[in-house]
């Protein structure tokens, strides 16, 4: 006599398989990043790298999702900004998610006009033929990184400077940007003896690594880009750094509750158990913590003129 073996219905293996399959094939979470961005979001011998890689791949990770990044290139146009840009890709369905925003009032909620067209992205159509795309409401993720202003030398003798306290030190601005407002208003004025004009088609690190200056301020976020495109350089960090913060973080459609709660317990945890310092520090980017609150207002002269 055979001895009986046990079959399960066609219907529970049936449903067993599309089980599987689907959990094969699960919807891939699409987060759009500025290309060329670095240190946050660009390219590197063919992937997308960088911090707003790694805190994305948290979130597919935690929504058991695969990534895809959409790197989108923005011409900021006079019709446009890349508020309604980011706005356009996540209203028409391109992108899930937009990473690297900067967490601002007048960034966030309902827009501030009613359509905007798409930036250029891989796949989309060619600038005539893109339509306009009714715009929604955005809200965003806590902050998971923190832009700052830092003094930045070229002389290790110079690491100790301070706006307060530059010593001899000729100090590069650039006219039209916060951090060249922010040196040029610096206590009423103290420093315009020391001040050498950069044209805003100069890049002030290259005109500190040639020698023209001694110190500049910029955005820690350049600075991590020139050591990631210039390893050897001799540019360092000064102690000075600017009060001013500008937190960031990934916005969605405040219809997309669930990933907005996902990015919400992703960033949450990893900013508790340190995870999200050692990213970033991993990612070659300097660690500025977000600070509160984690919505700030729009930037004017008082921010920049603040010590």
């Amino acid at each position: 006599m055979r001895p009986h073996r046990n079959h399960a219905p066609g219907w529970v293996v049936w449903i067993l398989l599309a089980g599987a399959a689907g959990a094969a094939h699960a919807q891939a979470l699409t987060v759009c990043m500025a290309e060329n961005n670095a240190p946050l979001s660009y390219r590197q011998q063919g992937q997308t790298v960088g911090l707003d890689v790694r805190v994305a791949q948290a979130i597919a990770d935690d929504l058991k999702r695969p990534l895809k990044v959409i790197e989108f290139e923005s011409k900021y146009e006079a019709d446009s900004s890349l508020t309604h840009e980011v706005n356009a890709l996540l209203s028409s369905g391109v992108c899930d998610l937009a990473s690297g925003f900067p967490l601002l009032v007048n960034e966030l909620g309902a827009p501030s006009r009613p359509t905007a067209r798409v930036p250029d992205y891989p796949g989309a159509p060619r600038p005539p033929q893109r339509p306009w795309v009714p715009l929604n409401t955005l809200a965003a993720s806590p902050a998971y990184h923190a832009v700052a202003l830092g003094l930045v030398v070229r002389d290790a003798q110079r690491s100790e400077a301070t706006l307060a306290q530059p010593g001899d030190a000729r100090i590069g601005v650039t006219a039209g940007t916060m951090a060249g407002t922010a040196v040029t208003l610096y206590r009423n004025g103290k420093l315009r003896p020391q001040l050498v004009t950069i044209a805003q088609n100069q890049d002030a690190l290259e005109e500190l690594e040639a020698g023209r200056i001694d110190a500049t301020l910029v955005s820690l976020d350049r600075y991590d880009a020139w050591r990631l495109r210039h390893p050897t350089s001799a540019l360092r960090r000064a102690a000075y750094l600017h009060p001013l913060r500008i937190n960031i973080g990934f916005v969605a459609l405040a219809s997309s509750i669930a990933l907005l709660d996902a990015s919400q317990r992703v960033v949450a945890r990893a900013l508790a158990d340190g995870q999200l310092q050692r990213w970033t520090t991993d990612a070659g980017v300097s660690w500025v913590p977000p600070t509160d609150p984690q919505v700030g207002l729009a930037i004017g002269l008082p921010d920049l003129m603040q010590e």
